[in-house]
């Protein structure tokens, strides 16, 4: 089969990148032939390739007000590119006005991963228009059942279909050790310091466990520069409550080191917050934290409930009721080393089955229902 993707460039640096490039790669190497359409300004490397990849489309810009436009222009090269493709893929949700004009006659299946599910609701005439049509004309293959429940709110009777995350286990396999050892009991959360990623209110919830448990650190790893009022709002609250020297934001850090705790850390925590039209889509920074070995803990109303078993894997906490409940799932795991022992190995085990071949099987067999 031939499959034409329209993806973000193929990097690990954002979550449409990471998939874009897993994407590819599993199909690829799955035997098939893979055209992919990236943004123009990807930096190409000379290594051989399994896959034909064509740098034609504009960088996804949401809010520029002319991507419209250039996506309009992509579409003469676009299409001679894809001309013999058997199925598109829409691997970006803002790419989709474009992929529904290059599909035609032909199969269209379009990856949703989260926030962009309300897309069309979020924008004005025409543009909304635009994105409900282009929505409507595909097959979408929703990362987690929440995100099909968002899309189906808005766009009532729409084609989908639940086709989760994977992980790469073989990255956690042999996690390297710290540079230097940890002060205590160690939570770790991932994905930076943003308001949809909940780290207020997993500061204020530290506050509560270190009455329960003095000598416990907590390690934000993650850009802080994505939401600067927001950070300067969590390191007030991280100096009101005198947390200096138990909640550290670390900002990014070199893969070995961001491996290194994993292996440390005893418990994962990202209580994910809806955040107006923005939600998590699914919790694969849970998922890969299960692959460490690590309990998880996540929130409820959001993506993350297909990446945690809650009570088997990790636990899930209510976002309505988060101040509470947070700091209490968090006492419980790392005061019941029995519990994280069970969870620790059966969160190994939900990652080991959740592999990206499987996910290129499970877009196969789609693609193959709507070419028959």
């Amino acid at each position: 089969m031939h499959i034409g993707i329209l993806a973000a460039k193929l990097t690990a640096n954002s979550g449409w990148e990471h998939y874009s490039q897993v994407l590819v790669e599993s199909l690829a190497k799955a035997g098939h032939e893979v055209t992919v359409l990236v943004p123009h300004n990807m930096e190409l490397s000379d290594d051989e390739l399994d896959y034909t990849l064509v740098p034609i489309l504009p960088d996804v810009t949401p809010t520029e007000p002319r991507f419209l436009f250039r996506l309009l222009d992509a579409l003469p090269s676009a299409r001679m590119m894809l001309l013999e493709c058997d199925v598109i893929h829409c691997a970006v949700e803002m790419y989709a006005p474009l992929a529904a004009r290059l599909a035609g006659h032909r199969p269209l299946v379009m990856t949703v991963h989260g926030s962009y599910a309300r897309y069309p609701q979020q924008r004005r005439w025409p543009v909304s228009l635009i994105y409900k049509r282009a929505y409507r004309r595909a097959v979408m293959a929703c990362v987690s059942h929440y995100t099909e429940q968002i899309v189906q709110q808005v766009l009532p009777g729409a084609q989908t279909q639940v086709i989760a995350n994977a992980v790469n286990v073989e990255r956690f396999a042999n996690l390297p050790p710290l540079a230097e050892p940890k002060r205590g009991p160690t939570v770790i959360t991932a994905g930076g310091v943003k308001r949809r990623k909940g780290t207020l209110q997993l500061v204020q919830a530290m506050a509560t466990v270190r009455e329960a448990i003095p000598d416990v650190q907590c390690i934000v790893l993650g850009t802080t520069s994505a939401e600067p009022n927001y950070v300067a709002q969590v390191e007030d609250e991280i100096e009101r409550l005198n947390l200096q020297d138990t909640v550290h934001l670390l900002g990014f850090v070199p893969e070995e080191t961001l491996l290194g705790w994993y292996r440390a850390a005893d418990v994962f925590v990202l209580p994910s917050m809806n955040d107006g039209w923005k939600f998590e889509g699914f919790g694969l920074v849970h998922l890969e934290a299960s692959a460490a070995g690590l309990p998880v803990i996540g929130t409820d109303n959001s993506g993350v409930v297909d990446a945690i078993d809650d009570g088997v894997t990790g636990l899930i906490v209510s976002q309505a009721n988060v101040a509470d409940e947070l700091s209490s799932a968090i006492i419980r795991v790392l005061s019941q080393p029995d519990l994280t022992q069970q969870m620790s190995a059966a969160g190994r085990q939900k990652a080991q089955a959740a592999t990206w071949d499987h996910v290129a099987e499970q877009l196969v067999t789609l693609y193959e229902s709507l070419l028959d």
